[in-house]
Formats: C-alpha cells, sequence, structure tokens
C-alpha cells in the first residue's frame, strides 16, 4: 500500500504535470524544428509568436464570454483557438513578405536570419503587449482593462476531472490525486495536432512538397515545387503549433506574454536534443526536458517517506529549487551541443 501511496504521489507532482508541460514545449519545438529545416534559421521569434497568438486567443475568449458564449464543461479558449490561429498565421505571412522574403532573396547567411529573428521577437513582443492593453479596453470596460504586462488567467469551465477528496473517498489511500482538466486537455489536445502533422507531412501532396525542399532544396525546384507555397504552407503551420501551444500553457498556467520569451529556452533544448530538423526528435525532446525539468525541482521526501518507511528525511530531498528549473534545460542543451550536436535522432548538425 505505502508503494501505491508513492505512486500516487509520483503521478500527481511529477508524472501528470511532466506530461502536460511536454506536450506543450513538444508542440513548441515542433514549430521550431519545421521553421529550421525547411527555411534553415533558428526562429528566435517563436516564443513571443506564442504569445501573440495565446493574446488573440483570450480577447475572443473574453467576447464569447460576455457574449454568453461557452462550451459547458470545456474552456472557451478552444472555441476561440481557431481565430486566434488564423490572426496569428496572418501575421506570421506579412511578417514573412516584410522582413524574411528580403533575405532569402538575397541568400542571407542563417547567423543574420537569426539576428533577423530577434528583430522580429522584440517587436512581436511588444505588439502583444499593446494589442491586450489596447483592445481589454472595449472588451471588459476601462475598469477591468488589463495592462500587457499583466499576469491574466482566463481559462474556465470545470477545473478538475477528479479532485483530491473524490480520489480519497473512491479508493481509502491516504494519498490524494488531482487530475486537472486543462492537463487532461492539453496531452489530448497535443497528440491530436501530433498525429494530424505526421498525416499531414507524410500523406499529402503539400506535405511531400515539404519534405522534399527540407532535404534537398536545389532538387525540389527543378522538380517543379512551388517554393512560395511551401513557405506560404509552413508559416500557416508554425502559427498554428504555435498558438495552440501557447494556449495550452496559458490554460495550464496563466497568460503573462514576458513568461514566453522564457519558454524559449527549453523549447530550443527539446528540439536540439531530439535532434533538429527531425519532428518526431522535437515531441521526444519536449517529454525529456519536461521531465527532467520537474523531476530535478521536485522535493522528494514524500516519495521517499513511503518506499522507507520509519526514515523521515531532515531536507526536502530537492535537488534543485524550482527557480532555477530552466537551469536543467540549459545545462541539457549545453551538454548535446558538446558530446552529441546531431541530438538523439541525428537532426541536421548545427
Amino acid at each position: 500500500m505505502e508503494a501505491l501511496n508513492a505512486f500516487i504521489a509520483l503521478a500527481n507532482y511529477v508524472i501528470i504535470p511532466a506530461l502536460s508541460y511536454g506536450s506543450q514545449l513538444a508542440l513548441g519545438a515542433l514549430g521550431v524544428t519545421l521553421v529550421y529545416s525547411i527555411l534553415r534559421f533558428s526562429n528566435f521569434a517563436h516564443g513571443d509568436m506564442m504569445a501573440f497568438g495565446t493574446g488573440v486567443t483570450i480577447l475572443v475568449t473574453w467576447l464569447l464570454q460576455d457574449g454568453g458564449i461557452g462550451l459547458g464543461p470545456l474552456p472557451t479558449a478552444l472555441l476561440a483557438l481557431p481565430i486566434g490561429i488564423i490572426v496569428t498565421a496572418a501575421l506570421a505571412l506579412a511578417t514573412d513578405r516584410v522582413v524574411y522574403a528580403h533575405y532569402r532573396k538575397i541568400r542571407a547567411t542563417p547567423v543574420v536570419m537569426v539576428m533577423v529573428s530577434v528583430g522580429v521577437m522584440f517587436v512581436m513582443n511588444a505588439l502583444t503587449r499593446i494589442m491586450i492593453s489596447v483592445l481589454s479596453v472595449p472588451v471588459l470596460g476601462a475598469k477591468d482593462a488589463v495592462s500587457g504586462v499583466d499576469e491574466i488567467r482566463f481559462a474556465d469551465g470545470e477545473r478538475f476531472l477528479i479532485s483530491a477528496r473524490q480520489f480519497k473517498d473512491l479508493t481509502g489511500l491516504a494519498e490524494p490525486l488531482a487530475v486537472r482538466a486543462s492537463s487532461v486537455i492539453t496531452f489530448v489536445t497535443a497528440l491530436i495536432v501530433m498525429v494530424a502533422l505526421f498525416w499531414f507531412l507524410n500523406r499529402t501532396r503539400a506535405g511531400k512538397s515539404m519534405r522534399a525542399f527540407s532535404d534537398n532544396e536545389d532538387l525540389a525546384l527543378l522538380s517543379g515545387i512551388d517554393p512560395k507555397r511551401v513557405v506560404m504552407i509552413t508559416w500557416i503551420i508554425t502559427a498554428a503549433l504555435a498558438t495552440i501551444a501557447g494556449t495550452l500553457y496559458g490554460l495550464d498556467k496563466s497568460f503573462k506574454a514576458f513568461n514566453y520569451f522564457q519558454l524559449l529556452l527549453p523549447i530550443f533544448a527539446a528540439t536540439i536534443l531530439g535532434g533538429i530538423g527531425n519532428p518526431m526528435g522535437a515531441i521526444v525532446g519536449g517529454y525529456i526536458i519536461a521531465f527532467s525539468e520537474i523531476g530535478v525541482t521536485y522535493a522528494w521526501k514524500k516519495v521517499a517517506t513511503y518506499l522507507i518507511p520509519g526514515w523521515e528525511p531532515s531536507g526536502l530531498l530537492q535537488l534543485l529549487s524550482t527557480d532555477y528549473k530552466f537551469a536543467v534545460s540549459f545545462t541539457i542543451l549545453i551538454a548535446v551541443l558538446i558530446f552529441r550536436p546531431t541530438g538523439l535522432f541525428k537532426g541536421k548538425s548545427i
């Protein structure tokens, strides 16, 4: 029974949160790896694209809630998500046409493209904060309007699928288990998106064109593939992945524009760990980074107490404070770059 309690504690504080967080990182890493493999640069603006898409989704969510439109036990944000994806895709295509297309035309080096994306990142960050500050006034009213730097909670619907009290009453175990609805929604949504993406890349003509363009750009052009169409589809998919990942992260935790900039580090660590340019590697890398961050910063005292009866550890048995969780991603990133730069799935060496 004590071993079962230890497993429940592990599931409650490590496995379920890591699956949820890993799904968000995997979707983010998929967007980064698509841009890298097809457009051939590391997109530092991806975190702020996630923030922009989430910001649009939040504004539409508030409008729907104000109109009394919802999804019952599910978050209203899921209903607003398609509009967030459309607006973010339009922004991504406009950015490509105004900024990136010029540098592709003059065949700028990947380093130059990275620096350009850093500039786009700052513009998108400012745009997101201004959009929320300005548009929340007519949506929420001047009194309740929020600033672009505020922490925003927009999740509604049922909070838990199983509450801690329900689980204890049902099982009689000493250790409670609470399953949050946002965690289940995140995992299921991410799974559906990943399956749909792999189906698109492997089964459709547009997906095969993207793969051919990624493998050999010159040969793809000779075979009649339209590069402009490939670029357009890439940005649309990337915007969709960014908006979905950002919205799921916001539902699971909260929305704060600056936090999405910080997410860049674990997303890039996941991308490089899995093998940059490899979609399967991005998914696996996302879950490894999530389990590593949460496992290293979790206080193992409770699990150890269950597993070793009679032992009362003096400390929390925590390897690292949660304040330094991104240090785990950074350490993994450096280790991969030094010892296996092609990643676990042998992506393109950087």
